[in-house]
């Protein structure tokens, strides 16, 4: 299972878009946690999640700070983004300020948020041999370097426990130029690989984009996929690329949030599992 952001806040997925104020728009609060931060993320591990996506962006500093929002308006209440801020200045912000289940009658996470904005590398001091999808949040190419300059310090074995996915093709391109393991993720990467595959999957041909990458795939799309799931499943281990597969139709955010949903997966699929609400699929119980 991929954990979105870890176990944090829920919302409307369909209601949403890149520049929604979520913070406002969550469901009645069922558990104390905040997305991308330590204690998230430690609790999507403790509920059975095998990987976990997070989102970084570029501090004033050149620090990489584990925040997704393009303002810091909707969860903080400061005005500005990341790039405006040193990293101890954001660390002194209340990321849980804007939180509200009613419009704005209550903030049940107002003033339980200050200092818990990690950096990447306290995500990496936390865990260091867990999963992770790493989600480049800003287009700046800077980012993409200072975020290698943390990457290429690690083992290969370390590495391979992590992607990086990005809006930006130039960033995802460099990185690339950078490392040819790396599993890397954009989406005009993996639409154009997923058409070539299409057409010609059944000859066995692997598109070069496919390989060493991250596939994030819609189950209403995959079942087009030649070998769908088994001998798909099969060649993209064969050439070190895991699978995310998301609930929805074209929404990429959309998980499997309840257990009636996993009867949806197809047997034989051994990828990650995308949910926003790991916590609602009893996974240690199945396990016991």
């Amino acid at each position: 299972m991929l954990a979105h952001r870890g176990l944090a806040q829920t919302f409307d997925e369909s209601k949403a878009d890149w520049d929604s104020n979520t913070a406002a728009m969550i469901d009645p609060p069922t558990h104390p946690y905040l997305e991308n931060t330590i204690s998230s993320m430690q609790a999507a591990f403790d509920l059975g999640a095998d990987a976990v996506e997070f989102d970084v962006k570029l501090s004033k500093d050149q620090q990489l700070a584990v925040f997704h929002d393009a303002t810091l308006k909707f969860k903080t209440g400061i005005e500005g983004e990341i790039q405006d801020y040193t990293m101890a200045e954001l660390k002194k912000m209340d990321i849980g300020y804007g939180y509200t289940a009613d419009g704005g009658k209550t903030y049940p996470f107002r003033g339980k948020g200050v200092g818990q904005m990690p950096t990447i590398d306290e995500v990496f001091e936390a865990f260091p041999d867990k999963e992770f999808v790493i989600e480049v949040k800003d287009g700046k190419l800077e980012t993409y370097k200072v975020l290698w300059e943390k990457l290429k310090t690690l083992s290969p074995k370390r590495l391979n426990k992590l992607s990086v996915c990005g809006a930006s093709e130039e960033g995802v391109h460099w990185l690339r130029s950078q490392s040819s393991s790396l599993k890397l993720l954009s989406k005009n990467r993996m639409l154009n690989a997923l058409i070539q595959y299409e057409l010609l999957g059944f000859t066995g041909y692997i598109p070069e984009e496919m390989k060493n990458a991250e596939l994030r795939i819609t189950l209403k799309y995959a079942k087009f996929l030649w070998g769908w799931p088994n001998k798909f499943m099969e060649r993209m281990e064969a050439v070190n690329t895991r699978v995310e597969l998301t609930a929805g139709g074209s929404d990429l955010s959309e998980g499997f949030d309840h257990i009636h949903s996993l009867k949806d997966i197809p047997e034989g699929f051994d990828g990650y599992i995308w949910t926003n609400k790991i916590n609602e699929l009893h996974l240690k119980e199945d396990k016991e």
